[in-house]
């Protein structure tokens, strides 16, 4: 990615990705996007969500799932390649090589939102880097494809985890190492 000048409105992202807690409040809504597999853990961060039922819950909590340029703030500051500055990454900061390696074997989902304290944004912000890799708004809005920022758990490299890493997936994947996590307009 070139070095580029981008101006982004105010906006305030949540703090945790969207965890099998939050999602089982909506649950009980005729408006609530359906999710089946959610696991006992209410701390776990919700994964194998498609991005329109991603872009339905945000919407539903007042809010929607980040630009890629808010996310891209969010999680450099502008200027950082983790949340937590330029330090190379370790397994204390971000939950990440938990399928094979190197910071586990054998992990199957998401950890824990907010386990990583390590990781945590300068600006307050947990996960950015790792656990779920995230659905951002990015490009054509018609278009069938979108990005997932932040890499996830089951990435084995760290270079999966930089700032202005992304992926492109179809809108609806559904895998365990995507998730999200909304933006909102202050003074909506």
């Amino acid at each position: 990615m070139y070095p580029r000048d981008v101006h982004v409105q105010s906006f305030q992202i949540d703090a945790y990705e969207v965890t099998t807690l939050h999602w089982a409040g909506c649950t009980h809504a005729p408006d609530c996007p359906e999710k089946q597999g959610l696991t006992g853990d209410a701390g776990r961060a919700v994964s194998d969500v498609t991005f329109e039922e991603a872009a339905a819950f945000c919407a539903r909590q007042g809010g929607r799932l980040p630009t890629l340029d808010e996310f891209t703030l969010a999680m450099t500051g502008g200027t950082r390649r983790y949340p937590w500055g330029d330090t190379g990454l370790v397994c204390r900061r971000a939950a990440w090589g938990l399928k094979d390696g190197p910071c586990a074997e054998g992990g199957v989902g998401p950890d824990t939102a907010g386990s990583h304290a390590a990781g945590i944004s300068r600006e307050g912000a947990h996960d950015l880097a790792g656990n779920v890799a995230e659905w951002v708004i990015s490009g054509d809005s018609s278009a069938d494809s979108a990005d997932v920022m932040g890499g996830s758990w089951s990435d084995g490299e760290a270079a999966s985890l930089r700032g202005w890493n992304r992926r492109t997936v179809k809108k609806n994947t559904r895998d365990p190492a995507i998730g999200f996590r909304c933006v909102y307009t202050p003074g909506r």
